[in-house]
């Protein structure tokens, strides 16, 4: 099976100007599946978590179209094969 990351622009510069990551893997949670990418790609980690180990505020992680911030966070389950969006908060007024 394989996970795939979607990769938002912001983060790109460090991913080599991919768009899409892929990883032929079966990580059981969302954090093994992150630590695939930060291993290959660094520079993602400290943008998406605080000093603290926590997803930052203005980073958003999804499994398929499910927040992780209501599924279990970093801990959140994976089926075999899944997409992981990382998208950036966006708010205004």
């Amino acid at each position: 099976m394989a996970v795939v990351f979607h990769i938002p622009g912001y983060l790109r510069a460090f991913t080599g100007g991919a768009a899409r990551v892929e990883f032929a893997a079966s990580p059981a949670t969302v954090g093994e599946a992150l630590g695939l990418l930060w291993s290959a790609h660094p520079g993602v980690r400290d943008r998406m978590l605080t000093e603290q180990g926590e997803v930052r505020p203005h980073v958003n992680v999804f499994v398929g179209d499910e927040s992780i911030r209501f599924s279990g966070g970093l801990a959140t389950p994976l089926p075999g094969a899944c997409e992981i969006s990382i998208v950036p908060a966006v708010s205004g007024g």
